[in-house]
């Protein structure tokens, strides 16, 4: 199978890269390298004759036409996004011309080649997307989401991705693109750009620095490993029903503070400091604005469908993913140069 990536070169896109090219497929990786890509997240793959770079921007429609018309893909798998919120909060028209434009363009040129191509029964174009779309929840661990669950984006990147969502199935139902969509928790683990939690709290921690934790650290997320991630996307592009979604979770719910603390007690383990535990450094900040309180997803669709699920507990991931950055200083440290790595962004001032 031939497949088009978009965003290949972040974190999650490099995650179904490597493992991609690893089970014999062959994959285009299509990625503009903007701030938080990085070309050494495929370099484990870089030299396979099963991988090909195009450095080229989903909003640039010409050229999407032309890889395609190139590679002729068999499938697309859709992950190229703006993703961090606090940016969204600062600058939103990157994440409307890139999340809403972007796809668009992606929805259309994908078109065009289908209908060249004369249909191909086992092309389709998967559009990945994240739990951020649906809002909020209350506390109650009963409630989670649904594949049926209501949008109700609250920050300028969720609302971005959920009217791609809502592009993606439009697609599908006015034109006939074969389209799967999947919804994901948070996900983590190596290669993950420095500037969100749980990168930052582990290099922060090694520095000496503050560990900050928005609020009270009592918003709760559902942690995913990335590699869990990456397999469950590509049973989703290969055996997922046509115009369904799957919603994608660790099963792994922590509030921001124990995670934090689960990260201090790791590195205390691994790499303890002379005096006291990395926890001493954890200080609490103000929060961001329109901060969810909870996020959790029931997978019971991909489970019971696709026989999915994830194989790592967040502790052990967190344990792996601490070992990874003690082991790639070379990886991380010229990243921390880059563009508002190290700031507090989405504070609206």
């Amino acid at each position: 199978m031939k497949i088009l990536v978009t965003g290949g070169a972040g974190f999650i896109g490099s995650a179904v890269v490597r493992l991609a090219v690893s089970r014999g497929h062959q994959v285009v990786n299509l990625d503009a390298l903007t701030y938080a890509a990085c070309t050494e997240n495929v370099a484990p793959v870089a030299d396979s004759p099963l991988y090909a770079f195009e450095h080229a921007d989903i909003r640039d429609r010409s050229a999407l036409d032309r890889i395609f018309a190139d590679h002729k893909p068999d499938v697309v798998m859709h992950l190229a996004a703006e993703s961090h919120v606090d940016r969204s909060i600062d600058g939103p028209g990157d994440f409307v011309e890139t999340n809403i434009t972007g796809t668009y363009n992606m929805l259309e040129a994908a078109r065009s080649y289908w209908l060249a191509q004369s249909k191909p029964e086992t092309f389709r174009f998967h559009h990945i997307s994240t739990d951020e779309v649906f809002g909020s929840l209350p506390r109650d661990p009963a409630i989670k989401f649904t594949e049926e669950t209501p949008y109700d984006p609250r920050s300028p990147y969720s609302a971005s991705k959920a009217s791609s969502d809502h592009l993606v199935r439009a697609w599908h139902e006015t034109y006939g693109l074969p389209v799967v969509l999947t919804n994901c928790s948070n996900n983590y683990g190596p290669y993950h750009f420095p500037e969100k939690l749980i990168p930052v709290i582990i290099l922060n921690a090694l520095a000496g620095k503050p560990l900050p934790i928005y609020g009270d650290g009592s918003n709760i997320r559902d942690w995913l490993f990335v590699e869990d991630h990456a397999d469950a996307l590509l049973l989703v592009v290969e055996k997922g029903d046509l115009g369904r979604s799957y919603n994608i979770g660790g099963e792994n719910e922590r509030t921001n503070l124990e995670l934090v603390k689960t990260l201090c007690a790791i590195l205390d383990e691994k790499q303890p400091k002379p005096n006291g535990s990395y926890s001493d450094q954890i200080t609490f900040v103000t929060d961001r604005p329109g901060h969810d309180a909870r996020y959790a997803i029931d997978p019971s669709r991909i489970r019971e469908e696709l026989g999915w699920k994830p194989s790592l507990t967040v502790e052990e991931g967190l344990a792996r993913t601490v070992q990874w950055y003690l082991d790639n200083e070379s990886w991380w440290q010229p990243l921390l140069a880059r563009s508002g790595v190290g700031q507090r962004l989405g504070t609206t001032k």
